[in-house]
């Protein structure tokens, strides 16, 4: 025989693994391409993807994947710079914290570009 505490503890259990599974249903899937300046030193280009990395875990967002592609020709100039440091970054969000990733991104000096994508559906 099962007792009431066990009984109550399994529904309990049950009740947390479902506020989980919806708490992980309000994350989605982003990919996030970054050009950043060539007055950032190699060096220090990983400082700056650590800050957009931070930014994302600090609100409950997960990093999947971060490629850092290197410095590359871009096709017209930005800032009167012709190359900049390309970084491909994959990650899971909440949708009304993408807007404040933006607005962060815009105002950054080390950061010429950047495009945030939604994947899936």
């Amino acid at each position: 025989m099962v007792s009431r505490s066990t009984k109550i503890s399994r529904v309990k259990r049950g009740v947390a693994e479902r506020a989980l599974k919806v708490e992980e249903e309000k994350l989605l899937d982003y990919e996030l391409v970054l050009v950043i300046s060539p007055e950032v030193a190699d060096e220090n280009i990983a400082a700056t993807v650590d800050k957009v990395s931070q930014f994302i875990t600090e609100r409950g967002g997960s990093i999947t994947e971060v490629n850092q592609w290197g410095r590359r020709k871009l096709a017209y100039p930005i800032k009167h710079f012709m190359e900049g440091s390309y970084v491909l970054a994959q990650f899971k969000l909440e949708p009304k914290l993408a807007a404040e990733l933006e607005a962060n991104l815009r105002i950054s000096e080390e950061i010429m570009r950047h495009l945030l994508v939604r994947l899936g559906e």
